[in-house]
C-alpha cells in the first residue's frame, strides 16, 4: 500500500509506509461491496449494535467509487460532486493520464483514513479521504493532485516496480512530478505545486516515512469523537 500525505486537524501531514491493518480494513469494504448487488448497504458491530460500514455505489466519469461514509455530519452528494469536478480536472487538464485511470484504479474507495489518499495494490484501489473530499480549505484542484499521486503509484505497481522501502522515495518523487505537472496547468494550482516541489526536496527518510498504524486509528476516533460532541 502506498498513502499519501495528511489531512488537517487528523494527524501528520505526511504519507506513511504500508500497514497490514488498513489493507484488511479496506479488503472487508471491497469484499463486502462484491457480494452485495444493492446499490448500499450496511454492517453493524455484533456486541454494540452500531453500523461499522456504511457504504455507498457510485460512478463518476466512467469510474467505480465505494463511498463509507461513517459521519452523519458529511453528505455524501457533496463528496461525489467534489470527486466529479476533481476528475473532470484531470480529464481537461491532463488528458493522457485521465486515459489511464480506469486502467489504474479498479475503484475508488472513499472513507475515513489516516492520510489524503493511498494506493492498495492488491485491490488495485485508490483511496481517497472522506473529510480531505469536503474540507473547504482545500481545491478540487488538490483533491484532484491526491487522486493523480495515487494514479502514479498504481502506474509503477502495474510497470512492475518494487514495493519494498528502499525504492519508495524515488517512486514518490515521481509522483510528485506529475502533480507539479498538473498543478502548472489548472487554475489555482499554486499549492499543489509548492507542496509537490516541497516534498520533493525532503531526505529520503522524510519523503517516505512510515507511521504507527495504531496511533493513526486513535487519532482518527478522537477526531470523529470530537466531531460528534460539537454535533451533541
Amino acid at each position: 500500500m502506498h498513502k499519501y500525505g495528511g489531512t488537517r486537524c487528523l494527524i501528520e501531514d505526511t504519507p506513511g509506509g504500508a500497514t497490514h491493518y488498513f489493507c484488511l480494513m479496506l479488503a472487508d469494504l471491497l469484499r463486502l461491496f462484491a457480494r452485495n448487488s444493492q446499490p448500499g448497504g450496511a454492517t453493524r458491530d455484533e456486541v454494540l449494535g452500531i453500523p461499522v460500514i456504511v457504504y455507498t455505489r457510485h460512478d463518476v466519469l466512467g469510474i467505480p467509487v465505494i463511498v463509507n461514509n461513517t459521519r452523519p455530519d458529511i453528505d455524501t452528494n457533496a463528496v461525489i460532486a467534489r470527486l466529479e469536478r476533481s476528475l473532470s480536472l484531470i480529464e481537461h487538464y491532463v488528458p493522457h493520464h485521465f486515459r489511464h485511470l480506469s486502467r489504474d484504479f479498479e475503484y475508488i474507495v472513499v472513507q475515513r483514513f489516516a492520510c489524503r489518499g493511498a494506493y492498495f495494490h492488491e485491490q488495485r484501489a485508490c483511496l481517497v479521504e472522506l473529510t480531505f473530499t469536503v474540507n473547504a480549505d482545500f481545491s478540487d484542484a488538490e483533491v484532484a493532485a491526491t487522486i493523480l499521486h495515487e494514479a502514479m503509484h498504481a502506474r509503477l505497481h502495474t510497470l512492475g516496480f518494487p514495493l519494498e522501502m528502499e525504492d519508495r522515495a524515488r517512486q514518490e518523487r515521481f509522483c510528485r512530478r506529475a502533480e507539479i505537472e498538473f498543478g502548472n496547468l489548472v487554475p489555482g494550482g499554486e499549492p499543489v505545486v509548492e507542496r509537490a516541489q516541497w516534498t520533493s526536496e525532503l531526505s529520503d527518510e522524510e519523503v517516505a516515512p512510515a507511521i504507527d498504524p495504531r496511533i493513526a486509528a486513535q487519532r482518527i476516533a478522537e477526531v470523529d469523537r470530537a466531531a460528534q460532541a460539537k454535533r451533541s
